[in-house]
């Protein structure tokens, strides 16, 4: 099927993940300081963590959108210790709750929350398969603690 064989179908759409897709890790890098939230969220599943890091350190990223990156297992753990690291964020019990909960997160950063989490999240945690060991005895100790 020759060039002038091919049905016409206008202008080709490309779809916002097809553009950035295409695009270099220096492009990418340069688009999450000034893109949308659509496009923030195509570019964290980035495998590159500098692409990653560069979303998490966009001046427009919401709050929402990082409880969203703490939940999310297949972010790089070096994005996850920045956002643990980050005071404003860790202000939000959602966003340690989501950190403690996500086995990417360095165990010792994930820790160090347990001993803020309320005695719902910690029987969560206590029973979780999905975490660290030492994360699970650790929510069990201080279940220990809250209920006497």
């Amino acid at each position: 099927m020759g060039e002038e064989d091919k049905p016409d179908h206008g202008p080709l759409v490309r779809s916002l993940f097809q553009e950035i897709q295409d695009m270099s890790v220096s492009d990418k890098l340069d688009f999450a300081r000034k893109c949308s939230k659509e496009a923030r969220t195509i570019l964290i599943r980035d495998s590159n963590k500098l692409v990653q890091m560069a979303v998490v350190t966009s001046p427009k990223i919401t709050d929402g959108e990082i409880l969203m990156i703490a939940n999310n297992r297949q972010v790089d753990e070096e994005v996850l210790r920045f956002i643990a690291n980050n005071r404003e964020w860790i202000k939000n019990y959602q966003v340690k709750v989501a950190l403690v909960n996500n086995s990417k997160t360095p165990l010792a950063l994930a820790m160090k929350f347990v001993s803020s989490l309320q005695q719902r999240d910690l029987t969560a945690l206590s029973k979780s398969k999905s975490v660290a060991r030492a994360l699970v005895i650790a929510a069990q100790r201080r279940l220990k603690e809250v209920k006497v």
